[in-house]
């Protein structure tokens, strides 16, 4: 939605100053986040990726003294959002879901109460699961550079509450929901013909993965990146899925869309915002953030 009205605008910018003027505008603005969401959320969903979460969540689940569904259950949607630190916050959702569809929601045991508690979890895990790191949260991106906000910082002054958090939600809706989540429980195996991927190929995955985050500020050398991502995917076609570009497209024209429309909202937005007290500022960005982007 925010890309399409974005192109609206665009257009009203040529009806009103020529076809130069929204040219000079784009051109003076910064994509680079867009660009670093859609390739990270492209590769972190590919099968690889997803099978090394599900791995993770495995082993920490099977130390859990819960019972085998709740342990698992409980462990994903604490790893999952957290893993968003590391993976950025779109990929963490995309990683997470895959795997409560699969284990979960295709089972058909779930009842539509638990389905929705379940889905608001995930929401709100997710959205303060990336705060461990400075490079993974989109709103933390686009400041942390600005305002020297490091790993450490980040760790100290918001990550560890962010995973203390995720920790007693996940708790409450499992022990509120501990009957749907009694009896048997065996991972669902895929249902395709693809083969497991193996250590060198994920091992491979990871390490691009690490490098597009190093590269985080520098468009030209992730999209490069990326590329060769593309033709290592397609030689190991026996391994993957079909990369989820369309999906992660959307995502980066959203991102896009806000930096287009966001920018010449600043004459009214940065003097009001500088006018808040504190305390103002601290209750009206939680409350807003809560209705408008399904953020905690």
């Amino acid at each position: 939605v925010f890309g399409m009205w974005a192109v609206v605008f665009i257009a009203i910018v040529i009806g009103v100053d020529g076809i130069s003027a929204p040219i000079t505008y784009l051109e003076s603005l910064n994509f680079t986040e867009p660009g670093f969401v859609f390739v990270i959320m492209a590769m972190a969903g590919t099968r690889p990726v997803i099978k090394l979460a599900e791995k993770i969540i495995v082993l920490v689940s099977n130390l859990i003294p819960l019972p085998r569904k709740m342990a698992f259950y409980l462990t994903t949607l604490v790893m999952g959002p957290l893993l968003g630190s590391f993976i950025t916050e779109p990929a963490a959702m995309t990683v997470t879901a895959i795997i409560l569809l699969k284990n979960f929601y295709s089972k058909g045991e779930m009842s539509d109460k638990f389905k929705y508690a379940t889905i608001g979890l995930l929401f709100v895990n997710v959205s303060i699961g990336g705060t461990l790191s400075h490079f993974a949260a989109p709103p933390v991106l686009m400041v942390a550079s600005k305002w020297g906000w490091g790993m450490a910082h980040m760790f100290t002054q918001f990550g560890y509450k962010a995973a203390i958090s995720c920790i007693i939600s996940a708790l409450s809706v499992s022990f509120f929901f501990k009957k749907e989540l009694q009896g048997d429980f065996h991972l669902r195996a895929d249902n395709t013909e693809k083969m497991l991927p193996p250590i060198w190929v994920t091992f491979i995955h990871i390490v691009f993965l690490a490098l597009v985050v190093l590269t985080a500020h520098h468009m030209v050398v992730f999209i490069g990146l990326f590329l060769f991502f593309l033709g290592f995917t397609n030689v190991t076609k026996e391994f993957q899925d079909e990369v989820q570009v369309k999906s992660s497209l959307m995502v980066g024209f959203f991102l896009a869309g806000l930096i287009v429309l966001g920018t010449p909202q600043k004459w009214w937005l940065q003097p009001l915002i500088a006018s808040l007290s504190d305390q103002v500022l601290y209750f009206g960005s939680t409350a807003l953030t809560g209705i408008t982007d399904n953020a905690a």
